[in-house]
C-alpha cells in the first residue's frame, strides 16, 4: 500500500509548497498583463508600428486641441 500522509514517511518530498501571498499576486499580475497584450494586438503583424502610430496619432490631436483652445491661428470667415 501506499503511504498517503507525509506523516507516515516518505512523503515529505512531495509536499507542494505554495508561494506567499505577495509573489503569487505579482506572478497573476504579469500573466494577466501578457493577457491583455495578446488580445490587444490579435491579428497585429507589428504592434510596435501600432503603438507608434497611436502615440504620434494622440500628439496630433493633443496639438489641435492646444491650438484651439488659444483662439488664434486658424482661418477666420467674415460674412458681409
Amino acid at each position: 500500500m501506499g503511504m498517503c500522509l507525509p506523516c507516515l514517511g516518505g512523503g515529505a518530498g512531495d509536499v507542494v509548497v505554495t508561494p506567499d501571498p505577495e509573489t503569487r499576486r505579482r506572478h497573476l499580475a504579469e500573466a494577466a498583463e501578457k493577457r491583455q497584450k495578446e488580445t490587444a494586438y490579435r491579428g497585429v503583424k507589428n504592434p510596435e508600428a501600432v503603438e507608434r502610430k497611436k502615440k504620434k496619432q494622440e500628439e496630433v490631436e493633443k496639438q489641435v486641441m492646444t491650438t484651439s483652445a488659444s483662439g488664434g491661428g486658424g482661418l477666420r470667415w467674415q460674412v458681409g
